[in-house]
């Protein structure tokens, strides 16, 4: 790959080479392509393109030559000779070419770059003369190139000297050395306008950051260059601009270095030299001599610009040494240097003061005129240094330090309000160290600063708030002269601080920050020179204002303010410079607003009180007036209608702005009108030559009436009047009207009279006449305006007025007004054109609330006030309806009731419209058109109704409800409250006068109102003003509301229908409640998903206990119907935290809620949780506890304990694991509530309600039972004797079942058995034999439902529980048999659930360990009739498998059976009284179980051994009559017989079946014929089993059968024959013939 890289690179140089030898004699090529090929090539990477280019652009022609530098230089860029030496060929060419340009002489800005680009080549840092870096230094040398750059002028000469007189071991030191002299040589002795820009050219290139030696080396060379024309004395007048920039140069390199380790600096970085050497020098070399040094206050705001340097220098040296010497390795030296700064330039103490005095206030000077930067960090070390310089010195010099004249303590005091909190506490250590001088003049400042030390660190507005305190004692508290003397010398002069010239602005900015809450007459006149001298300047040198002047200023508007108001009214100064701020209206900086507007802010309500003459009051609102009529600025305009709206006006004041001059008065003659008009022609001529002195500006009229517009605080606003009236006139006169257009003006006047007839009454009542004679109200003008006028505007303002008017004056009013109503009355409403409408509606507007106003003021003691006026003139309205068009009768209504207000009045509209129906309309429409009328009126109604929004139809419909509920039950029974809320005495104040109408129309009025509230509730338009409703929460509230009316007016109803059940009106009534409702419905429907919840949660606050209950069942009716709920939709854990305090009965309103509403609200929690609390369980946790608390109550209703119980299920259902820590007060509870059974046994509902609260605990949480398992299994079997009433198809039982299922299912036996156990011992030891049967029952389905491995690993302790258990028949061995054996057979049952579970391997020995235990005792013989009876169920669930273990049963059984047999013994079997009985139940089990083994046998059980063994004891059992006749032939006929004839099945052999036919029939011989009876019946049953096989046994037995055809018993010898019956019938063949 390498060689066809050099195959390629030599291709392209000769291709290159090639084409631009071409090219010249080619004139089709385009020069730009030429240039653009060339200067492509000298940017390649490959030095033989770069040189074939170089010699490209030798011959090329018309080539730009500043590209060709440009180029150029870019090529000494990327080239360094240290890594590679062979690009110096390249790079001489290149120089060659470059010196060769003549743009070089021509631009100087061109050569300078070029100088500075090629300055790190021309250092010597090699000595060995053969390397490329030398030869080029020694090249560029021997250019033209320093011979055209002063910089370089003698450096040839320079070099080839030191070659000459030098080792070339010593010859880079020489080199570079000559090199620095004359480079700062030639910098100095140049041309003094070419050093700055020559020496910001030469930090250019010292700053470039580069790893090449060439320019380490020059940015050395540059820096000692630099320095040592700081130390030329002959430098004087760029000395400063020259020492800052190379200050600035060399303080940015060594900040560089302290991030280098100590070594790094010396080894690697040849700046480090620069540094140690060149900082001395230039503190050495600063020692320049100012005059401003003297001065008491260095002012950087005044110091000429070498001043201004000056200190810049100082202070970025003090800043550069004191970070060096506070660490580093370097200390030290840092250290020293900063001695040498102060023995130079800070000699004496006093100068030093006055210098770290700028450091510790000049980061504040906003102006910045020293161009620096003083950080927290520089400002706190320089209080640091001032604390340890004033400990220092002696108490006489400390004096002097605190003199007025001394900036020392100005500057600390304003550091106490820095926002750096280190700031602060530096300089109240320095304040601190000056305490000691009791005789200055700042000693009560300073002690009193020292009492506050840990405040101020801490706040940085504190010290404002402490000097305000300090200086507020002067006046507030009693002290001694002196010490008032004292405060009051510093205050005055701290305050001379600010006013003195000399101070900065910055310095008198901050005093006035701390002295903010310090005000009063002395300060605003101490301050007055300063703000004169700076509104001054303002007016005169705007552009010279610093930021902290502009700033100054304000603060020292700011203290014009109700403290010092009163020195405008005696010092005449301070209220010109205030007048004289509020016309400065030039804004200065952007940021800052205009002086103008801080001066208007200041006029407060406070400061205008505070300015007790009424001279200057008058002088400022005149000023204020003024401003408003000229101002062209919006904010100014704002800012005076703010101060105008805020400030407290007496009217006469604004009565002298507005007051016209004088008229004239009218002409009395002809002569006098005609000279009048001439002049009034003349005017315009004489107004051009001469304005008129007396001309009244309308302008500044309508200004002052504008603000009056918004004005609240005005003082005897009556005074306005007469003035107001008086320019009405002037507006009405024809000149005026002529002259401007006085419309806008008169809206003005009549505006402004209508918020004075609101001031003076707002409630609209009279107004006394001291206050205001009602002759100087001109209702006469207002009346002609509206003549007059053609704007709709000034008619509103004019009838607005009017209105207002006539409450007041209402003669006034209505003697104008009256004859327009009258001629409305009469004949407007009838007509139909929009201006009659229009006149009808501001008539309405306007008049009619003034009409009523002024009617009730005159009528309230005799009638009913405003509602019985509004409801005369609605009746007016509504009598008049018919007649007047229909498409004007729903504007004009609502007109109508938008004026009179909707929310109060549009119920009596709708009210006085049914009652027009019922009493009008009915009678007028014919009976086939009413329901069509109806239907219109209905809809015309609606729509009244709709055209108000839903709150004032949602009261309305309310108030309604409310009136239809004061109305009597019917006309006879009127004994309630009257029909109106007031009680007129003429029917046109009332609603539905119940005397005047019949007891029809009364009950016709009311089913009308409820049917049409039904019918708007639901209409689209009202639904469609609901969804369009933004107010979410007042419509939850109204629906609330509109929910509760309709739940009492239900109610009502009710009662009434229970009231009139046997009365002719009860259909009515019920009707009206069916109707109710319907209305209930609708309003339910209306509520929204996401508003029924916080609805319904309203209604169970209300105060009646109906009402609630009804919420509860809406909300239980709402969840139950499965809405699907959105997730946003569900806030049903609001209603939460309500219905649990219903449960508790937390009500303030009454003392014990009822009991159903307790039952319901649980029942609504209980929904609440099924539905809700899946997906957020948390909230039902109070629930489940306030259950608990219930249960756990002894006084407790049994009901609401029941619904408890039914709530706890539930929720415990669903709150699962968050239920556990219930648990141990919910199951002590539930268990005891369970222990009750008086309790339990009398309320069914109650029984159910615990058994299902214990379910689904258990259900639920099974696995957390254990603590509580002993006392579950204890209740569960108490409960099974209560339950054993109800059945076993009843809810009770079922649920009884299903616990004792998830006892016995879902709990491992680890955790049962132990329970188990502990409870078997309990109802054993308690005698509760009853319970073993449930018990038994648990374990059956426990040992049903287990494992496996779990059944091995518990089968021992289960044997020895049956072991023990089946003693019970031992143990009761006197008991009642019959319950003995019930609660046995549960035992066996529940082993038997075991034995079905166990293999053969683990059945055997349990099997012979019963058997074993059978015979273990003699004496206890019950256990053979237990164990005959386990061996009987076990062959029933075993069948076949049986007989594998039955073998050794055989011989056993059969003598048993003998041993019972009381023909062959008589010896009791069992030695108790009860023996007969126990031995007949032995003898049942044993046959049994044989009659079992011989079905189920089908291995040959019954061997011919086995069957010799049971034959003759089975057969003898026909003559065994133990027990009695009945108890034999039961056992005989259900038992015997059968286990007999399967006997002879299971035998197989023909051989054994003679022997037992015969011994059978050697019974039909016997003495008893119940014997010989049963002898027949057995042998018929062997026939039956044997069928045809028994033809080999029949003659055998014919001749007993035939004598028992004679047997002396009757009832035999018809046995007999159906014996021989049925054997033909099993044979098939005839036996008659044999007898």
């Amino acid at each position: 790959m390498s060689v066809v890289h050099h195959i390629m690179k030599d291709l392209g140089k000769g291709l290159f080479a090639l084409g631009l030898d071409i090219m010249p004699r080619n004139e089709g090529f385009d020069q730009a392509f030429i240039e653009e090929a060339i200067f492509g090539r000298l940017k390649d990477d490959n030095r033989d393109v770069v040189m074939s280019a170089l010699s490209s652009l030798e011959v090329s022609v018309q080539v730009n030559p500043e590209v060709i530098v440009s180029s150029l230089l870019n090529i000494f860029q990327k080239a360094d000779l240290s890594k590679d030496g062979k690009w110096y060929k390249v790079l001489e060419r290149a120089v060659k070419i470059l010196v060769k340009e003549k743009i070089l002489k021509e631009k100087k800005e061109l050569l300078d770059a070029t100088v500075m680009q090629l300055l790190p080549f021309m250092t010597i840092t090699n000595a060995n003369s053969k390397s490329s870096d030398w030869k080029m230094a020694v090249c560029l040398s021997e250019s033209d190139l320093c011979s055209l750059h002063p910089l370089l002028k003698g450096w040839p000469e320079a070099l080839e000297e030191a070659i000459k007189s030098t080792e070339s071991a010593e010859l880079v030191g020489v080199a570079n050395e000559k090199m620095i002299l004359l480079l700062s040589g030639n910098l100095t002795s140049g041309d003094p306008l070419l050093l700055l820009q020559m020496v910001d050219d030469l930090i250019l290139v010292a700053e470039t950051e580069s790893d090449s030696v060439g320019q380490k080396v020059t940015t050395h060379i540059i820096g000692s260059v630099l320095v040592q024309c700081c130390c030329n004395t002959q430098m004087k007048e760029n000395y400063f601009p020259v020492a800052i920039r190379v200050f600035r140069f060399l303080d940015k390199k060594i900040k560089n270095l302290r991030t280098y380790e100590p070594e790094e600096v010396r080894c690697n970085n040849v700046c480090f030299l620069l540094v140690s050497e060149g900082v001395p020098m230039h503190l050495l070399c600063l020692n320049y001599s100012l005059c401003f040094l003297e001065e008491s206050w260095w002012n950087p705001e005044s110091l000429n610009q070498s001043s201004q340097d000056y200190l810049h220098l100082l202070l970025g040296l003090f800043d550069l040494l004191v970070s060096g010497a506070s660490e580093g390795s370097d200390a030290l030296q840092y250290r020293a240097l900063m001695n040498l700064l102060f023995k130079v330039h800070l000699k004496d103490s006093e100068v030093l003061f006055k210098f770290l005095s700028i450091l510790w206030t000049y980061s504040y000077n906003l102006s910045n005129q020293l161009n620096y930067e003083v950080s927290a960090m520089l400002q706190t070390q320089a209080l640091y240094i001032g604390y340890a310089l004033l400990e220092s010195q002696t108490n006489q010099k400390k004096k002097k330090l605190l003199s007025p004249s001394s900036p020392v303590v100005i500057s600390l005091l304003i550091n106490l309000g820095s926002p750096v909190s280190e700031v602060r506490r530096a300089a109240l250590n320095c304040l601190h160290s000056l305490r000691g001088i009791k005789d200055s003049l700042f000693h009560p400042v300073l002690h009193h600063l020292e009492e506050k030390t840990e405040e101020i660190v801490s706040d940085p507005t504190y010290i404002a708030q402490i000097m305000g305190t300090l200086f507020e004692e002067l006046e507030t508290q009693p002290k001694q002269k002196s010490q008032k003397k004292k405060l009051l010398e510093a205050l005055e002069n701290i305050l001379d601080c600010v006013q003195n010239p000399i101070f900065p602005s910055y310095i008198a900015r901050n005093l006035l920050k701390i002295l903010h809450e310090i005000h009063g007459e002395m300060v605003l006149s101490h301050l007055l020179p300063v703000l004169d001298r700076l509104l001054e300047k303002v007016s005169k040198k705007p552009e010279e204002m610093l930021k902290d002047e502009v700033i100054l200023l304000h603060l020292i508007l700011g203290k014009f303010n109700e403290y010092s108001a009163t020195l405008l009214c005696k010092n005449q100064q301070s209220l010109d410079l205030f007048i004289k701020s509020l016309h400065a209206d030039k804004k200065i900086y952007e940021e800052i607003p205009a002086f103008q507007i801080t001066a208007l802010g200041q006029i407060t309500k406070p400061f205008f009180a505070a300015v007790s003459d009424g001279m200057v009051q008058q002088k400022l609102l005149k000023v204020l007036f003024d401003l408003l009529l000229n101002c062209k600025n919006p904010l100014c305009a704002q800012t005076i209608s703010s101060v105008f709206k805020g400030v407290s006006v007496c009217a006469e004041q604004i009565v002298r702005e507005l007051e016209p001059p004088k008229k004239t008065k009218s002409p009395a003659t002809v002569q006098q009108t005609r000279r009048e008009k001439m002049q009034q022609q003349r005017k315009p001529q004489d107004a051009e030559l001469a304005p008129e002195t007396n001309h009244f500006s309308w302008q500044r009229v309508m200004l002052i009436l504008e603000l009056l517009q918004h004005k609240k605080k005005l003082r005897r606003p009556q005074a306005l009047v007469p003035a107001l009236f008086n320019l009405l006139s002037r507006c009405l006169e024809p000149m005026a009207s002529e002259e401007e257009n006085m419309e806008y003006t008169k809206q003005l006047i009549l505006s402004c009279l209508l918020n004075i007839c609101q001031k003076l009454s707002s409630d609209g009542s009279k107004v006394p006449a001291v206050i205001l004679d009602k002759e100087k109200f001109n209702v006469e003008l207002i009346v002609q305006c509206i003549r007059i006028s053609k704007m709709p505007q000034t008619h509103h303002h004019a009838l607005l007025l009017l209105g207002a008017v006539a409450g007041m004056f209402p003669d006034k009013v209505l003697h104008n007004i009256m004859p327009i109503f009258t001629f409305m009355g009469a004949n407007v409403l009838r007509l139909d054109d929009t201006y009659t409408f229009q006149v009808i509606n501001k008539t309405v507007q306007m008049v009619i609330p003034a009409l009523i106003q002024a009617e009730d003021s005159d009528l309230s003691e005799s009638s009913g006030g405003v509602e019985e006026v509004v409801i005369k003139i609605i009746r007016v309205f509504v009598d008049a309806l018919p007649h007047v068009p229909e498409h004007r009768r729903l504007p004009i209504l609502s007109q109508l009731i938008t004026t009179v207000g909707g929310d109060k009045f549009l119920w009596v509209l709708l009210v006085l419209l049914f009652e027009q129906y019922v009493t009008k309309t009915v009678t007028a429409t014919s009976s086939t058109d009413k329901d069509a009328v109806l239907e219109a009126d209905t809809e015309f109604w609606i729509s009244i109704c709709c055209e108000f929004n839903v709150r004032s139809q949602f009261q309305s419909v309310m108030k309604i409800i409310q009136y239809l509920t004061e109305l009597p039950e019917n006309k006879e029974g009127n004994h309630k409250t009257e029909t109106c809320k007031t009680k007129p005495k003429n029917q046109d104040g009332q609603l539905f006068n119940v005397e005047s109408h019949s007891d029809k129309q009364l009950r016709h009025f009311k089913f009308l109102s409820v049917s049409f509230m039904s019918q708007l509730l639901s209409s689209q338009s009202f639904v469609k003003k609901i969804v369009e409703y933004e107010g979410r929460e007042e419509l939850q509230e109204l629906e609330q509301r509109l929910l509760e009316e309709v739940l009492h007016y239900i109610n009502t109803v009710a009662s009434s229908v229970e009231g009139n059940v046997d009365k002719p009106t009860a259909k009515f009534w019920r009707v009206l409640l069916s109707k109710c409702y319907d209305m209930l419905d609708k309003v339910n429907a209306l509520l929204p998903t996401e508003t029924f919840i916080p609805v319904i949660g309203g209604l169970m606050m209300n105060q009646l206990p109906s009402v609630r209950r009804k919420a509860m069942d809406l909300l239980n009716n709402k969840v139950q119907q499965r809405t699907k709920w959105q997730k946003s939709q569900v806030r049903q854990r609001e209603l939460v935290p309500e219905l649990i305090a219903i449960v508790k009965c937390r009500r303030k309103e009454e003392e014990e809620e009822q009991a159903i509403n307790r039952q319901t609200a649980l029942f609504s929690l209980k929904l609440l949780c099924k539905g809700f609390g899946t997906e957020n369980p948390a909230p039902f946790v109070p629930v489940l506890k306030t259950a608990i608390d219930l249960i756990s109550s002894e006084k407790e209703e049994k009901n609401v304990m029941g619904s408890a119980l039914l709530c706890i299920a539930e929720v415990t259902c669903t709150l699962k694991a968050q239920a556990i820590p219930q648990l141990p007060r919910l199951m002590p509870a539930l268990l005891k509530t369970l222990k009750n059974k008086k309790e339990l046994v009398s309320n069914e509902i109650y029984l159910l309600s615990a058994i299902t609260a214990l379910l689904k605990v258990a259900e639920t949480l099974p696995h957390f039972l254990s603590p509580y398992l002993l006392e579950c299994l204890l209740q569960v079997v108490r409960l099974e004797k209560i339950v054993a009433e109800f059945g076993p198809s009843s809810q009770i039982s079922v649920r009884v079942s299903t616990l004792k299922t998830i006892l016995a299912t879902r709990l491992a036996p680890r955790i049962l058995l132990p329970a188990y156990l502990s409870c078997l011992c309990i109802a054993l030891l308690l005698f509760w034999q009853n319970c073993l049967g449930p018990l038994m029952n648990i374990l059956k389905e426990h040992i049903a439902g287990m494992e496996k491995e779990h059944l091995i690993s518990h089968q021992p302790e289960l044997t020895a529980f049956f072991m023990k258990v089946l003693d019970f028949r031992t143990e009761h061995a006197e008991d009642d048999l019959e319950e003995v054996g019930k609660i046995e057979a549960y035992i066996i049952d529940c082993l038997i659930s075991m034995v079905m579970k166990l293999s053969e391997a683990s059945f055997r020995p349990l099997f012979f360990k019963l058997f074993d235990w059978s015979k273990t005792e003699a004496t206890l013989r019950d256990r053979l009739l237990t164990f005959h009876r386990i061996a009987d169920c076990i062959a029933d669930k075993l069948k076949g498998l049986f007989t594998l273990f039955a073998g050794h049963l055989v011989k056993p059984f059969a003598e048993t059976l003998n041993q019972v047999n009381i023909s062959k013994t008589d010896e009791a079997f069992f030695d108790s009284d009860n023996n007969t009985e126990k031995s007949c139940l032995l003898l049942q089990f044993t046959v049994d179980c044989l009659h079992k083994l011989f079905l189920f046998d089908t291995q040959k059980f019954l061997s011919k051994e086995r069957a010799e063994t049971l034959m003759q004891p089975l057969v003898d059992q026909l003559e065994n009559v133990l027990g009695g006749d009945e108890k034999f032939q039961e056992r005989v006929t259900a038992h015997l017989i059968p286990c007999i004839a399967q006997f002879s099945v299971a035998m197989a052999d023909d051989s054994l079946w003679k022997p037992l036919n015969y011994q059978i029939l050697l019974k039909t011989r016997h003495n008893s014929p119940k014997v010989r009876f049963a002898a027949l019946l057995a042998l018929i049953e062997v026939a039956q089993k044997l069928k045809e096989n028994y033809l080999v046994l029949l003659p055998e037995s014919i001749p007993f059968l035939a004598e028992l055809m004679e047997d002396e018993c009757e009832e035999v010898e018809q046995q007999c024959q159906k014996t021989i019956q049925q054997l033909e019938v099993i044979l098939g063949e005839p036996l008659q013939s044999y007898f």
